[in-house]
This record gives structure tokens, sequence and C-alpha cells, in this order.
């Protein structure tokens, strides 16, 4: 009995130890977090004004804004995830409901999770090689593609683990009303991850909305305003990125206020989908 108190006695010891290195950690890991966002609202609200969304991005010394930039990262991240969001979707749901069980499968998922971690300058390199020398100039186009190429990996990742959630007690009840697969997929399975789908959609667009090195190899950047996707556009990565490193005070303030609405836009985006997800997932 004296042993096993004993016995006792440490294991409740260790346990309330690693339990107070989880909220140490955890705890640390949140005062970092505020610490940035802190500095970031602090230094991006101080650039923060209405000539920020009206004005083009200045030369050094003047006054100008963001207009340029915005427009270009919204209209690359919008056909970028208008591209990669069908396929990854549709990749994620064959492997999820079609070859679950299939040797294709294991394949797919391993290069998939490569991809995931593959640093995105290599993406950027590859669409360069693809489309940039080709063509001979660099382009929103080609912006896009390395965008959707990041996307693609993210959704189908989030996809099939959403849809490997649903039980397949509920495949089962609507195949036997005599649906077809198709159906069942799109009425039942789609339904119930679709928290999870909106989810994967969301980190998708907050993965490429700061991605600078693949807009570095492929669109470029623009000190004026454009809407040709066939010429080198501006995006606010990249104006951050180039703004950032200048030693100009006027820039290096544009610099903390784009990377503050980027990081408001994101925040804002997920809180939304987040609440509209959950607000018409099945009950």
């Amino acid at each position: 009995m004296a042993l096993d108190r004993g016995r006792y006695q440490r294991r409740r010891i260790r346990s309330k130890i690693t339990v107070w290195l989880c909220w140490a950690a955890a705890a640390l890991g949140l005062a970092i977090l505020g610490i940035i966002l802190a500095t970031l609202l602090f230094k991006g609200v101080a650039g923060l004004g209405l000539n920020v969304f009206t004005e083009m991005t200045p030369p050094p010394g003047s006054n100008g804004g963001l207009l340029n930039a915005i427009f270009g990262s919204l209209i690359m991240t919008v056909i970028g995830v208008l591209i990669g969001t069908p396929i990854g979707i549709l990749a994620g749901t064959y492997m999820a409901e079609y070859g679950r069980y299939s040797k294709i499968t294991s394949v797919v998922r391993f290069i998939n999770d490569i991809l995931l971690s593959a640093p995105s300058i290599v993406t950027g390199l590859f669409i360069y090689e693809l489309l940039v020398r080709p063509m001979g100039h660099f382009s929103a186009i080609a912006g896009s593609a390395a965008l959707a190429a990041l996307v693609i990996p993210t959704l189908v990742r989030t996809t099939e683990n959403m849809l490997l959630l649903v039980p397949n007690t509920l495949r089962e009840a609507s195949s036997a009303l005599g649906l077809p697969q198709s159906l069942v997929i799109r009425k039942v399975a789609y339904k119930a991850a679709r928290a999870g789908m909106i989810t994967g959609v969301l980190l998708a667009v907050a993965r490429i909305s700061g991605e600078t090195a693949p807009l570095l190899f492929t669109s470029l950047n623009n000190q004026f305003w454009s809407t040709d996707l066939n010429a080198p556009i501006a995006s606010l990565p990249v104006v951050i990125f180039q703004y950032a490193l200048s030693p100009y005070e006027d820039w290096q303030r544009l610099a903390w206020t784009g990377a503050l609405l980027i990081t408001a836009a994101v925040l804002t985006m997920s809180i939304l989908a987040r609440w509209l997800g959950s607000s018409r997932s099945p009950q």
C-alpha cells in the first residue's frame, strides 16, 4: 500500500508539472502573438488614412497610398482561389469518397504532403519556368497561377480530412434510400463537412494573402494602376517587402499599414466564415 501510495504521489506531481508547463507554453505563445499584434496595430494605424485607399504607391518623399497594390492583391487572390478551390475540393473528394482504399490515393496524399511543406519560393520558380519564361514577361496571370498552386494542397488535405470525419452511417442511410453516390456526396457528405471545408478555404486564403516570394518571380510589381492581367501588377506583399527594406520613413509607414490591412482582412474573413459555417451546419 505504501509503495502504491508513493507511486501515485509521484505520478500526480509529474502530472501537475506537465499541466503547468503546458499553461506556461500557451501563455508564452499568446504573449508573443499579443506583442506582434500590438506592434502591428500601433505602427500600422499611424499611416492609416483615406489616401491609403485612394492613391497609388508613391515615389520616395511623396504622399501616396496603396490603391494599386490592394487592387492587384485582390485580383490575384480571387483568381487563385477560383482556380485552386475546385481542383482541391474535387481531389480531396476523390481521395475520401471514391479512392479511399486505392493505392493511387496514398501516392497523391504523399505528394500533397510534400507540396504542403515545400517553400513557396519553389512554387514561384516552377511557375516562372512554366509561364513567365515562355511568355517573356511577368504578369498577373502568372501570379494567380502561383497562388492557385499554393491553394490546392491545403484544400486537398482539409477536404479529405473533413469528409473522412463524416460518419459512414449517414452515407449508408442515404444509399439505402436509393440515392446515387454523387448525390450522397453533395447532399449529405458536403453538408455535414461544410464548416470544415469553409475553414479550409479560409486557411488557403490566409496562406496566399501574405505570400511574397512566388509573386516576385511571377507578377513582380507595378508602381502604377493596371488592370491588364497580361502585364506586371502591384501586390501588397511585394510592396510591403520592398517598402519595409527601404531607408525612407514614409515607405516604411506604408509597409506597416499594408501589413495591418492584410492581417485585418484575414481575421475578419475567418471570423465571418466560421460564424457562417457554424450557423448553417446541420443540427
